[in-house]
Formats: structure tokens, C-alpha cells, sequence
């Protein structure tokens, strides 16, 4: 895996790439001179932790035999007040549509989170990572 970033601006504009030809836009905050451009990093974390999560949730879920018709995922976090501003906490509300056991899907969070999201498990281990879930 490999992933090349560029500066585009003067200011904090980059553009990540990856092997792929994918492009990311990515942009400080405001308030250090960033212009907006493009995600910030923390929040690319947070999009990697739920991308990775729903994937696997996703495999889960099919290897179960569940019929998940539609899917959503709502990731908030808590930074530390200290110099990194590194994350405290992080949780993913997962919202899942379709006929679905919902033990099966208590199930399927409980290994996504502990067991198969890359993303999740590389994450520092003194970052407090929750759930919650409803099925509609």
C-alpha cells in the first residue's frame, strides 16, 4: 500500500493520492490558515474508521444471511485538551435498514470492532472506541 501526497498551495492544500489514481483533498483548520479546501485530517481518520467499519460490518452482516437494505453510520469523537489534540473517545452510531436479528447485527458490531476493522485496531488503545446501533 502506498499513497503519495502533494502540496497544491502556499497555505496547508494537499492532495493525497493513491496508487489507484483516488484523490483526497486535505486542509488545515481555519483557524491555523487553512481555506476550507479540503478534509482535515482528524476527520479523515474518523471517515477511515467508519469506511473500514462498514465494510466489514457489511461482510458480516451478508455471511449471516441478514437483509440490510440500506446503511448509515454517524461517527462522533472527543479530542484531548492537551498539545496533539489526539482523540479521546470516538463512537459509531450505526443505523442499519431491513429485516434484521437483532442479536445478529449486536453480533456483527461487537467483531467489527474488536476483531476485523484494520482501521479501528490500529488506533492508540487508550482511545475509548463505543457503539450504538438502531435498526429501522
Amino acid at each position: 500500500m502506498k499513497v503519495n501526497l502533494k502540496r497544491i498551495n502556499k497555505a496547508f492544500h494537499y492532495e493525497a493520492s493513491t496508487e489507484e489514481k483516488v484523490t483526497v483533498n486535505i486542509d488545515a483548520n481555519s483557524t491555523i490558515g487553512g481555506e476550507g479546501k479540503g478534509t482535515r485530517p482528524m476527520e479523515l481518520l474518523l471517515m477511515g474508521v467508519a469506511g473500514c467499519a462498514s465494510i466489514d460490518l457489511g461482510l458480516i452482516l451478508k455471511k449471516q444471511k441478514q437483509e440490510l437494505t440500506d446503511y448509515n453510520v454517524e461517527v462522533t469523537a472527543e479530542r484531548n485538551d492537551n498539545v496533539a489534540k489526539n482523540f479521546k473517545s470516538i463512537n459509531l452510531h450505526f443505523i442499519l435498514y431491513g429485516n434484521l436479528d437483532d442479536s445478529k447485527v449486536e453480533r456483527a458490531i461487537e467483531l467489527t470492532l474488536t476483531k476485523y476493522c484494520s482501521v479501528a485496531l490500529s488506533l492508540d488503545k487508550e482511545i475509548e472506541i463505543t457503539s450504538t446501533y438502531e435498526i429501522k
